[in-house]
């Protein structure tokens, strides 16, 4: 026979037996197409969601040609890049693009462009509307969104566009924020022109957007003639306008037409010239600055590897056990063709063919459920990301090389299980005899010595930043575990003793059947390891990005402010206010700003108007931050991770990175309160601090400003001729004092509190002679507020005299990576998935022995517990192992990011290098749970009460 044509048989065979037992064969192919499938969502997921360079021109150029715009510097000849990001005057350094100058003459932008060119404008301009709750600030775009030029740039999803000067349409995020619809009104304070919506848009690049669109002409015409009438109406602040071109028919904006727009001061993004860029030696700019508009080939981050190659490691794993049940079950066929005639080759071509035939079905299947996956969550994704897929992107030569590595690991999942069938005997392949094999004693040794490798190896890829050394050392670990699987399912039968029925035979069935219970473990293991890898990964992430987020306020706490002094008399209404609609618990903390001289928020105008009060800071090592000024980078290249972030957390490195206010408390950062600041928003709950203040000690809490108990503040006493309140007191020159305070030292941990830095005593201020008045209220919240509380309050803040604002602390924006929590979402179901077939494939593996229990007369309860139990140790018994393995890799890219962010801080040595390492505790509960107890009820659920007893061979 030749080796076609035994190839064509052992096909035929496999393609048979395939469809003869179609519940095997289904959970077979499944085990296969489900990492396909999670890597086929992934990659779909993640080309689609990444704009391409037409998407991200359409998105800023709708279906127009071209984008032009006033470089902002007058009529002067500039040079750009193609893309126009990078941009300069003429005679202007080529390094820096130009700084704009709003004094600057204006340019004829219509002017530049080519002949039988069409236009449109766009122009924003930030306003104040009502909303069904209050009153809310947001963007109104004057631009003809009917215009065919606008098409996928703005998109209307309902309703119809604006047709007439008091018609506006909205976006969906604008209309879900403020609770407006379709037909309702909204009105512009100041001007008070109303408006009705129409209908709503969406912008495809941006869907989180909050904004009105009117035709031009609609708003800022009718608002700038209502402040021309009306001296009380501010005028419109309005942003630069920009023009979007359709070029003439076939010819579009060329090159040559940019290049002749620049000589009259204006920009142009030119799709063309972007997708089509000229070469270097036609570009000015380029010339000058020694540049080179190329574009910028995107590398494979160490994570992608190392998911890739645990990807494929897990689809020979999780394959490997459905081919070694299925060759089980076919031992009466194989054993045929051994008394054919067939030799062990042969019958190792069988067991290889099913691996072609299953793994080819389970691979285009993966693939093919993989793409329509996505389609289907598609609306899901876009919404959470914020960004709508121009389309699905499907790359067949991506795909094709999935569904191959599909089936070439399906198939070399069948190698083994091929072996160990080809060399049974035919007399235990026809009698259904399993005989008895020693288990391997050099096996789990080996295991111990690559999972000892391959944890070193990976670890010394992380240190060195080497991708292949991580993925390589992963895999490595991952087998060595996979080797002590055996000896570990051996261990389990010694922990049943003292259980019940159920699981003690299901412990010790474990422990008899290894060949049986080690792939199926094994598999689960694989699908528990990716899981885990990629959650420990984003959690830690995740944690680096909460350390290094500076908030403005202290969590949980909202900010009542005056945006304007002449205010003071309105602020119990607008504290009222604040607390009847916000959730606010607790007692109000109200504080007053200080200064010295004339007050700098009033007389600011004039250079030296006003006056100053400053903290003096003492000189001496313990006072200074050693990671500013000389000697800083000498000493980051001594320090380790956890000692640098000690320094960064230090009271003298805090008040360097934290130098900004949060509500304008001026660069002292003093403010005028009472115990009731200590704890509503320090939380510091200290009698004695509270005591201090009472007596009217200052409460400081930054102590790298304290020497022996003391604060030296100096105060410039400067006072503006305008200031006829307190210039007459005062004549003179400026007078500059400096005073010895004694205060209360508040722990080291209080010099991070967000805006303030000292708390004064009023009768403090008063015996210094200093300035105070009252500047707003500190409010502990039930919870972020709302849109619809916020806007509730804006209005009220409006009736009070509006000058006021409410500052909230909502913990910043979501930081996460978008393709690691796709990639988190695909591994979960994997896992979930992957448990349950493998177990249902466990199980049916048992059904002899299942059998042999009916037969002695067990009542059938016991057989769906057994049932249940057996599942439940191989799903609980392969996540704890893959909880394992999967730490490794995950510790791994973390030494990686440990690398780069130590050099980074070593370069600048301010810069963070806390890159944290933290378990993702609720995902290990949920795998250690939910897996094993959901595969043990469906077992359960699934056993059947009844079973046909059939006679057994021999």
């Amino acid at each position: 026979m030749s080796l076609l044509s035994g190839w064509r048989a052992a096909l035929r065979i496999a393609r048979r037996d395939a469809l003869r037992s179609k519940g095997r064969s289904a959970l077979v192919v499944a085990m296969i197409a489900l990492p396909v499938l999670g890597v086929t969502a992934a990659d779909v997921t993640y080309r689609s969601s990444t704009p391409s360079k037409a998407e991200q021109l359409t998105a800023q150029l709708g279906s127009a040609d071209a984008l032009f715009s006033s470089a902002g510097i007058g009529p002067v000849e500039v040079e750009q890049m193609p893309n126009a990001t990078n941009w300069g005057a003429l005679d202007d350094s080529p390094a820096e693009p130009y700084a704009a100058d709003a004094d600057s003459a204006p340019v004829d932008v219509p002017g530049t462009l080519p002949e039988g060119a069409r236009y449109i404008t766009e122009q924003g301009v930030p306003a104040t509307v009502t909303t069904r709750h209050g009153i809310i600030t947001t963007d109104i775009v004057e631009l003809r969104t009917a215009d065919p030029l606008v098409r996928g740039k703005v998109e209307l999803t309902k309703g119809s566009y604006p047709d007439g000067k008091d018609q506006v349409v909205a976006t969906e995020h604008f209309l879900k924020s403020t609770g407006l619809h379709i037909g309702s009104r909204t009105t512009l304070r100041g001007p008070e022109q109303t408006y009705t919506i129409t209908g709503s848009v969406e912008l495809p690049a941006d869907l989180w957007r909050e904004a009105l669109y009117a035709d031009p002409g609609a708003v800022i015409a009718p608002w700038q003639a209502a402040s021309d009438r009306d001296k009380k109406v501010v005028p419109p602040q309005v942003g630069d306008m920009t023009w979007l071109v359709e070029g003439p028919a076939g010819v579009g904006v060329p090159w040559s037409d940019v290049l002749t727009a620049n000589k009259k001061g204006v920009l142009v993004l030119s799709r063309q010239v972007v997708l089509d860029p000229p070469p270097d030696s036609e570009i000015p700019r380029a010339a000058h600055a020694g540049q080179s508009f190329e574009p910028i080939e995107l590398e494979l981050s160490a994570a992608l590897v190392t998911v890739i190659a645990m990807a494929v490691l897990e689809i020979v794993l999780l394959a490997g056990p459905a081919f070694a049940v299925g060759a089980r079950r076919s031992r009466r066929q194989l054993g045929l063709v051994g008394t054919c005639g067939g030799d062990r080759s042969q019958v190792r071509a069988v067991v290889l063919a099913g691996g072609v035939v299953l793994g080819g079905v389970g691979a285009t299947a993966g693939v093919a459920a993989g793409i329509g996956l996505t389609a289907a969550f598609r609306p899901l994704i876009e919404s959470w990301s914020g960004i709508r897929f121009g389309a699905l992107d499907i790359r067949p030569p991506e795909l094709l090389a999935i569904a191959a590595i599909g089936l070439v690991t399906g198939v070399l999942a069948a190698l083994a299980p091929a072996i160990v069938a080809g060399r049974q005997s035919v007399l235990e392949s026809l009698t259904g005899r399993r005989g008895t094999r020693r288990s391997s004693r050099v096996l789990p040794l080996l295991g111990c010595v690559a999972l000892v490798s391959g944890v070193a190896v990976a670890v010394l890829g992380g240190t060195s930043g080497d991708t292949a050394m991580i993925a390589g050392g992963s895999v490595v670990a991952e087998l060595g575990l996979l080797a002590c699987v055996p000896v570990i399912v051996g261990f389990l039968g010694r922990l049943g003793t003292r259980l019940p029925l159920s699981p003690r035979m299901a412990l010790r069935d474990a422990a008899r059947n290894r060949g049986r219970t080690a792939p199926a473990v094994a598999a689960v293991m694989a699908a528990v390891a990716g899981t885990m890898a990629i959650a420990t990964y984003t959690t830690s992430v995740s944690a680096e990005h909460d350390y290094d987020y500076i908030p403005m306020l202290t969590p949980g706490t909202v900010a009542l402010v005056l945006s304007d002094a002449s205010g003071v008399d309105q602020l119990p209404l607008a504290r009222a206010a604040t607390e009847r609609n916000l959730a606010v618990t607790g007692a109000r903390a109200d504080f007053g700003r200080v200064w010295a001289g004339s007050d700098c928020s009033v007389y600011f105008e004039k250079e030296n108007d006003c006056g100053s009060l400053d903290m003096v800071k003492p000189k001496g090592e313990s006072h200074r931050c050693p990671l500013q000024g000389a000697g800083a980078k000498k000493l980051a290249e001594t320090l380790s991770a956890d000692e640098h972030k000690r320094l960064m957390r230090s009271p003298a490195c805090t008040d360097e990175y934290l130098d900004m206010s949060a509500f304008d408390t001026g660069s002292s950062k003093i403010v005028v309160g009472g115990a009731e600041v200590l704890t509503s928003y320090v939380r510091l709950d200290d009698p004695a601090a509270a005591e201090a203040l009472a007596a009217g000690t200052p409460v400081l809490l930054n102590s790298a400003y304290a020497e022996n108990g003391e604060v030296t503040l100096k105060a410039v006493h400067r006072y503006s001729d305008q200031d006829k309140k307190n210039r007459k007191p005062h004549p003179g020159k400026a007078e500059v004092t400096t005073d010895r305070l004694k205060v209360y030292v508040a722990p080291a941990k209080y010099a991070a509190t967000p805006g303030i830095r000292m708390i004064m005593p009023q009768k403090t201020a008063d015996r210094l002679g200093l300035h105070t008045a009252p500047y707003g209220s500190l409010y502990t919240v039930a919870h972020t507020p709302t849109d619809a509380e916020t806007q509730a309050l804006s209005a009220s803040f409006t009736q009070a005299g509006g000058r006021f604002y409410l500052q909230v602390e909502d913990g910043g924006a979501a930081r996460e990576d978008v393709v690691l929590l796709i990639l988190a979402l695909f591994a979960g179901i994997v896992t979930l998935g992957a448990a349950a077939i493998t177990t249902g494939l466990a199980k049916a593996d048992a059904e002899a022995d299942l059998t042999t229990l009916s037969a002695v007369g067990a009542p059938p309860r016991l057989r769906r517990t057994l049932s249940g139990f057996q599942c439940v140790v191989v799903a609980l018994t392969g996540v704890l192992l893959g909880m394992v393995a999967g730490v490794v890799p995950a510790v791994a890219l973390r030494l990686v990011d440990l690398n780069k962010a130590m050099g980074a801080m070593r370069e600048q040595p301010m810069d963070s290098a806390y890159t944290p390492i933290v378990l993702p505790w609720e995902t290990l509960g949920l795998l250690a749970v939910v897996v094993p107890v959901t595969a043990g009820l469906l077992a359960a659920l699934f056993a059947g009460s009844r079973l046909t007893l059939t006679r057994r061979a021999g």
